[in-house]
């Protein structure tokens, strides 16, 4: 018997459209309880000398195991959350199309996860400085590379400066910037590493899982 296809009332909502809105309500929750969390939910480094990056007046928290995924939708401001959502929107929905959301959902988490522990990693050897992550970045550039492995000859613009170039140009171009800025330092307070982090474990996950388009 030949599957339906499915009509549009019963028509699952999109994994992209489920993390925007999360991570809407969970900007929302930093709004209305700060310091509660950013405590709790933020990615917190291993040991107690925590002090850098930390809001003034704030004790530090201590790593938890669920701070692995939930400082993924925590944002530091508006701006953060605007330039995640917007790039998770833009090149998220065509992988998750050809993909199909379970495989989408699975790679995202897995890559946010694995770029939270390589952030952990780096700051218990004193490589980082000891303070507590947020953002979803480490997810987004996954997805970058995911969009640039599957629609390697689609134009893409850069926004400063405005140069078109093919996916797959850009997203190699994207990971030598974080990782010339990772290694010089050139912006502190962001997380270079844990954005390249993103795109290994998500090429990781290519590797071992190999996913290919859903059936129709």
């Amino acid at each position: 018997m030949q599957e339906q296809p499915p009509t549009p009332g019963n028509r699952p909502i999109p994994v992209v459209t489920v993390l925007l809105i999360a991570n809407g309500l969970s900007y929302m929750l930093l709004l209305g309880a700060p310091y509660a969390a950013f405590q709790h939910f933020a990615l917190w480094p291993l040991g107690t000398d925590i002090g850098y990056g930390m809001p003034v007046g704030m004790e530090p928290g201590q790593f938890a195991p669920w701070q692995l995924l939930t400082y993924a939708f925590l944002h530091g401001g508006l701006f953060h959350l605007f330039v995640n959502m917007f790039v998770l929107w833009m090149f998220g929905a065509p992988v998750e199309r050809v993909w199909g959301s379970a495989t989408f959902l699975g790679y995202y988490l897995f890559c946010v996860v694995g770029a939270g522990l390589v952030q952990v990693a780096l700051g218990y050897a004193g490589i980082l400085p000891p303070a507590p992550s947020v953002g979803a970045s480490g997810g987004v550039f996954a997805i970058l590379l995911a969009f640039g492995l599957k629609f390697p000859n689609q134009m893409v613009m850069l926004l400063i400066p405005p140069i078109p170039m093919k996916a797959k140009y850009f997203v190699v171009f994207v990971g030598i910037l974080e990782l010339v800025a990772g290694v010089y330092g050139t912006r502190q307070g962001v997380a270079h590493f844990a954005h390249l982090a993103g795109k290994v474990f998500g090429l990781l996950f290519v590797l071992m899982f190999r996913p290919y388009p859903r059936a129709r």
